[in-house]
């Protein structure tokens, strides 16, 4: 019969599957606003890009308009651009100085704005000395442009660079595997990086999370154990250029000490959680990936197939062949009776 399956902590693609509820602080995000826009969505992100600097210019457009209005730009606007006949017509020139010249409407203070927030300088318009305010006003709204530039385009430059980007071409095969290694029973992955640039200092270290219950009472549904592993180069540091096999000794003081392939699938609140992290090589920029295990995506007495070969005088890795498994010869009983079967012998 079927049996429910268990929701998962953390998912093959690494994403983490908890919600968060009822969060009272709420003004927290905002003490912290840059990375509060780094975490949005995109399509969020992009409306407050463009509302951001949709707003600024309206605003400083108003203020434009406020100063012409002011000093009287918009009632000698239209005798500026009369005609020498006309301006005959009406007693002659004057000698009126805009604050801000060919400003005749709410439109063309807008225009204005945006030629001095982006620098456009279409050259129809242009400040004048005869205005101090408006001066003011040009020192503000450009302080106020290179700060937003700043922000947002900052913002948007990391939601490109995230370091989870490049944990997409760091890849875990989908099932993993217990058989015998060295005489002991282990429990292992397969590990691989699709890109030719390195992760430096990579580390990597796995997790046992499952229901647990104390002496006392108290229930921890998920209770975090770190569990020792072992990899090819020793300790938890591993050098990433081809697919490494990493694996766990089942010993005393591991938590599949007493896992036997009989009762493996009856453990649905088992998961197996491992972590990968290091330094990516072009970017300088700390990267993590991550992926879970499941008592069902655990395969008992098969190995993983080699898939480094020699070719013309270099390694060559094929991927095709990367979470392909093999039946092996492993005893169906736990790592302790095995343990006790070896020492009766």
């Amino acid at each position: 019969r079927a049996r429910e399956r268990r929701a998962r902590f953390v998912g093959k693609n690494g994403a983490c599957n908890v919600a968060h509820k009822n969060i009272r602080e709420q003004g927290r995000f905002l003490q912290d606003v840059f990375t509060t826009l780094v975490d949005l969505k995109w399509p969020h992100t992009l409306l407050i890009f463009t509302m951001s600097f949709l707003c600024s210019w309206l605003l400083f457009g108003m203020v434009w308009w406020l100063i012409a209005f002011a000093h009287g730009d918009l009632d000698h606007s239209t005798r500026l651009q009369r005609s020498p006949r006309e301006e005959e017509a009406v007693g002659g020139p004057d000698n009126f100085v805009p604050c801000v010249t060919s400003i005749h409407s709410f439109t063309s203070a807008f225009l204005f704005s945006i030629e001095v927030q982006v620098t456009i300088g279409f050259g129809g318009r242009m400040v004048t000395e005869e205005c101090p305010a408006a001066i003011l006003v040009l020192i503000v709204q450009n302080i106020v442009g290179l700060v937003i530039n700043a922000i947002m385009l900052g913002c948007i430059f990391m939601k490109t660079s995230q370091a989870h980007r490049r944990a997409e071409t760091l890849i875990f095969s989908k099932h993993a595997v217990i058989a015998l290694r060295e005489g002991k029973l282990c429990f292992m992955l397969r590990v691989g990086d699709l890109r030719k640039s390195m992760i430096i200092s990579a580390t990597i270290r796995m997790q046992v999370v499952k229901k647990t219950a104390s002496l006392e009472g108290e229930v921890v549904p998920l209770n975090q154990i770190d569990i020792q592993m072992e990899n090819p180069v020793g300790g938890n540091s591993i050098f990433l250029v081809s697919p490494l096999i990493i694996y766990h000794v089942i010993d005393k003081n591991s938590p599949l000490y007493d896992i036997s392939p009989l009762n493996l699938h009856h453990h649905e609140d088992l998961e197996i959680i491992v972590i990968l992290e290091g330094v990516v090589e072009t970017t300088g920029i700390t990267t993590q990936a991550r992926t879970s295990y499941l008592a069902d995506e655990i395969l008992w007495g098969q190995r993983f197939v080699p898939i480094v070969a020699e070719e013309d005088g270099r390694y060559s890795v094929d991927y095709s062949k990367f979470g392909n498994t093999v039946k092996v010869p492993t005893p169906s009983c736990t790592a302790r009776q095995l343990e006790e079967d070896k020492s009766i012998m």
